[in-house]
This record gives structure tokens, C-alpha cells and sequence, in this order.
């Protein structure tokens, strides 16, 4: 069948509409209509090839939409499902096995890789090959087709357009405070970024039961939207020495965890000397391949630890659902992160992302 997506041709080029191909699902593939889709930031330095992919490609990994058909060897899903997809993972290795799928063997491969295992692809244009199973869906399509691993079941009177970033961003920050840090009530955390995941950190801190959430950010109007979700205290990085104000925001004895969520050295060593001792640092932030770090040992000594964080420790098909149903209940409001685009709109709203003028864009399709 024929759909239509926004193909990235080359590195730092803007999304191209075209119609292209796709195939039918094969063996424990699912073919999925997407109704909504987020752009993240992984979808941008992507297409700006810090990370290397093959060109050209349909990036998008935070699709939402309704189950067309399976291939054979899927029973997780049937045609007719609400579904949010996530990335994706091989199933078996012992990561995989144990509940860690975000540390699968082959996360690189099947993530970034964009193909099957076996080096093929699912869309043509033409007799041209164009990359797809970016991040397991590529969804800034019309339709994609996804490894079944890579496709959870959502309960359909949940609002589906809007769904897609609990595939990616919104676990990623919430999941990174429940899960991997698994923050007590009274606890003391920092958050350094206030773009979505940022923002989804705040979320999960105020549910956790935090005493202080700080935020450091530079953009006055996400600083505001993070004081709405929840953070007790906010930090302009562009107007204040962003340690000092730490050390005096935690009278002076220090953060229990904090999350880097910016990809910046510079915030990452502030987010370390922040804690007291016996302290976490998540690392979230995506940096360039390459990017050290300098942080004092003598500092690190203390019990204080730096713990790298993927999709905030998540097993989508169980904390997806859970995350849709905190959201239910008005505990998880990840929706006043969004503006929605219609999905022609694509350019402008990474654009706008980009430029701080909205924290989430999701793309809306059409029928």
C-alpha cells in the first residue's frame, strides 16, 4: 500500500513529503494507522547526524494510532486496537529476559540501525530503498509498521492522539524518577532541563512526594509550565550561578538525586556537585558521541553516584499503560506539554521546538 511521510533525505535537511510504499506485515510485525505522533528530541539531532543513520529515512519515534494488521506470530494485539509505540528490542537476550529491555544487546542495532535484523527495510520509493523501523516504528508516516516488541495496547477511551510521548519522552523523565532512581516522599531532587522529559520528571517528583523539586532551565516559559506541573523552585541558568542557587535552594546540605536532562557537560558537573553525599545524578540528556565530562573525585568519593539512565529504566508494555492511567486520574497531566500540528505542519513545529516556542509538539493525521 502507499503512504505518505515526511522522509529525511540528509543530514540537516527539512522533512520532504512523499508517497511511498510500505510492506505488509510480516512475521511479528504490526501494521499500524498512526492518529498521533510526538516530535522529540532525539528526532532532531537524529536528522543532524550526531547519531549516525543510514539516509534517506522516516524518523519519528513517539507514534500513536489504530492496529491495521499482524503478522503472523503476534497475539499481543489484534486489527482495531488503540496502540502507543515504543522502541524497540531484540526479546530474548538476558537484558531483555530480565525486565531491561532499555539495555537490550541490540538496542543500537534495532533502534538506529533502520531495518530489519536481516538488513532489510519496509519502505520504497519508487525503486529507490528508504529507511524505516527507526526507533522500531518510524512514525512520521501515515502508517508504519512496527516489530511487535515495540507495540503496546492502550485502553480506548483514552484521548489516542495525544498518547504518542508516553512512548519516548514522557517515560523517559517519569519513569527515570519512579523507576530508575525510585525517589522517596521527602526526598530532595533537581531537575537540569525543562523541555519534556524535564517536565515529565517534575510530574513524577510532585507524584513521588518530593519535598523540594528544582528546576534549572533557560526558557522563562517553560520554567513557568514547570512550577505549574509541580517544582517548588526554579532556577534561570542564564541569570544565576546555578550551584550556588542549588546549595541555598537545599539549605545548604544538598540534593538527594538530581537528573540531567540537557545533554550539556557543563549542567551534568552542576548536577553532580549538588548532591550531598550518598546522592544520585541520573544522566538523561543526549550528548554527542564524544563529549567528556570533568567531575572532581574527591567529590564522587562520598558515596555520590552518576547513574546513565535509557528510557527511564521503562518496560513499555508495563509502565505505558501505567503511565496512561496515572494520566486518567489527573496525576500525570503530560498534556499541557503538548501543541498539536497538523502533521503537513511538521517543519514548523520542529522548528518551534527547536526554538522554544512549545515543549511538545504532536502531529495530528488526518481520517
Amino acid at each position: 500500500m502507499l503512504v505518505r511521510a515526511a522522509v529525511t533525505t540528509a543530514p540537516n535537511d527539512v522533512f520532504i513529503f512523499r508517497e511511498l510504499d510500505i510492506d505488509s506485515p510480516g512475521p511479528d510485525e504490526v501494521l499500524v494507522r498512526m492518529v498521533g505522533t510526538g516530535v522529540c528530541h532525539s528526532d532532531l539531532i537524529v536528522r543532524d547526524a550526531w547519531y549516525p543513520v543510514p539516509f534517506p529515512v522516516v524518523l519519528g519515534h513517539e507514534g500513536a494510532g489504530v492496529v491495521e494488521a499482524v503478522g503472523d506470530g503476534v497475539a499481543e494485539v489484534s486489527p482495531g486496537d488503540h496502540v502507543v509505540l515504543s522502541f524497540a528490542s531484540c526479546g530474548s537476550c538476558t537484558r531483555c529476559r530480565t525486565g531491561a529491555p532499555a539495555y537490550c544487546a541490540e538496542f543500537l542495532g534495532r533502534n538506529f540501525g533502520c531495518g530489519r535484523p536481516d538488513g532489510s527495510t519496509s519502505l520504497r520509493w519508487g525503486a529507490s530503498r528508504v529507511h524505516g523501523f527507526f526507533f522500531g516504528q518510524s512514525s512520521f508516516a501515515t502508517h508504519t509498521l512496527a516489530p511487535r516488541q515495540s507495540v503496546v495496547k492502550v485502553p480506548a477511551d483514552l484521548p489516542l492522539p495525544l498518547l504518542g510521548p508516553l512512548g519516548c519522552g514522557v517515560q523517559t523523565g517519569a519513569c527515570a524518577v519512579l523507576k530508575a532512581l525510585c525517589c522517596e516522599a521527602g526526598s530532595r531532587i533537581a531537575v537540569f532541563g525543562s523541555g519534556s522529559v524535564g517536565c515529565s520528571a517534575v510530574m513524577a517528583a510532585a507524584l513521588a512526594g518530593c519535598s523540594t523539586i528544582a528546576v534549572v532551565g533557560r526558557n522563562r516559559s517553560r520554567l513557568r509550565l514547570a512550577e505549574e506541573l509541580g517544582a517548588t523552585c526554579v532556577v534561570d541558568a542564564g541569570r544565576t550561578n546555578v550551584t550556588e542557587t542549588l546549595r541555598s535552594v537545599s539549605g545548604g546540605s544538598g540534593f538527594d538525586y538530581s537528573i540531567e536532562a540537557t545533554g550539556d557537560p557543563g549542567m551534568l558537573r552542576a548536577a553532580v556537585d549538588v548532591l550531598h553525599t550518598r546522592g544520585t545524578c541520573g544522566v538523561i540528556g543526549a550528548a554527542r558521541p564524544g563529549v567528556e565530562v570533568a567531575l572532581e573525585m574527591s567529590g564522587l568519593m562520598f558515596g555520590r553516584k552518576v547513574q546513565g539512565i535509557v528510557e527511564g529504566d521503562s518496560v513499555p508494555q508495563v509502565d505505558i499503560p501505567l503511565l496512561a492511567g496515572l494520566h486518567r486520574k489527573g496525576l500525570l497531566p503530560f498534556d499541557r506539554m503538548i501543541t498539536t500540528y497538523p502533521f503537513e505542519e511538521i517543519n514548523e513545529a520542529t522548528e518551534d521546538m527547536a526554538g522554544g516556542k512549545c515543549v511538545k509538539p504532536v502531529l495530528l493525521f488526518q481520517g
